[in-house]
C-alpha cells in the first residue's frame, strides 16, 4: 500500500467515477423498492455466477410471483425453475431458494432473522450473500467481497490476500465500519467498468496516485 493511501479520498472518487454505469444489481433493486431481507437474499442467489444484466430482470420476473417466503414456497419447483431462467443454473437454484424458504416459514415464522449467523446456516447462503443482504437490507456494518472487490483492493495493494474469504477477513480489520457497505456498493461497478480484470483504464483511472497495480502487466 502506498503510503500517502486515504480510503475516504479513495472512495470519493470512486463515488465520482462510477456515477455514469449502472450500479450493483442488488442497490439497483433495493432502489426500485426490492429491499427486503429476504428479497435481497433471494436477489444475491439469483446473481450467483451470474451477470447483473440477468440479474436484475431475472428477479424482477420472480418478484412479480412471489415476494414473501410464504409466496416463493407456493411456487412448484418446475415452475420456479422456469422463472430462474437466464441465470446460471436454474434448478439448482430453484431447490435452495425453495429450502430457505421453508425453513423460514416453518423456523422463524415467515420472518428472516437479520443475523448473519442464521443466514450462513442457510444451505447455500455463503459469507458474500449474507453480508450483502443485510447491508444492502438493513443497514448492518457488512463487507462483501465478490470478484470485482477482491481484484480492486488486492491491485490496489490495499490488502494481500489469495481468495475473496482472507480478503474479506483482512478489509473487516482495515476498513472502517462506517464505509463496510461502501465497499461493494462502489467497488463492484468500478471494478467492472474502470479497474478491470483485464487491460484495465489506468491512464484514466481516478484513484491511480494511490494504487500499487499489482499484477497489472498491461493496460489501457
Amino acid at each position: 500500500m502506498k503510503p500517502n493511501f486515504d480510503l475516504d479520498t479513495v472512495l470519493s472518487r470512486i463515488a465520482d467515477a462510477v456515477q455514469p454505469f449502472p450500479k450493483a444489481a442488488m442497490f439497483e433493486l433495493a432502489e426500485r423498492g426490492y429491499n427486503t431481507l429476504f428479497e435481497q437474499l433471494i436477489s444475491c442467489i439469483v446473481s450467483i455466477r451470474t451477470l447483473d444484466e440477468t440479474t436484475i430482470p431475472v428477479s424482477l420476473r420472480l418478484f412479480e410471483k412471489a415476494r414473501t417466503p410464504e409466496q416463493l414456497l407456493a411456487l412448484d419447483i418446475p415452475t420456479l425453475t422456469d422463472l430462474l431462467y437466464g441465470t446460471t443454473y436454474p434448478d439448482q437454484k430453484a431447490y435452495t431458494m425453495h429450502g430457505i424458504a421453508e425453513r423460514i416459514v416453518n423456523e422463524f415464522g415467515g420472518e428472516l432473522p437479520a443475523t448473519y449467523d442464521v443466514l450462513t446456516s442457510l444451505k447455500g447462503v455463503g459469507p458474500k450473500c449474507a453480508n450483502l443482504s443485510l447491508g444492502v437490507a438493513t443497514g448492518q456494518a457488512a463487507i462483501s467481497v465478490d470478484v470485482h472487490v477482491h481484484r480492486v483492493v488486492n491491485r490496489w495493494g490495499y490488502v494481500q490476500a489469495s481468495q475473496p474469504e482472507r480478503t474479506l477477513k483482512a478489509l473487516e480489520k482495515q476498513v472502517p465500519q462506517a464505509r463496510w457497505v461502501d465497499i461493494n456498493r462502489l467497488l463492484m461497478p468500478f471494478g467492472k467498468h474502470i479497474c478491470t480484470g483485464t487491460l484495465p483504464h489506468c491512464s484514466t483511472c481516478p484513484v491511480l496516485d494511490f494504487c500499487e497495480q499489482v499484477g497489472v502487466e498491461k493496460h489501457r
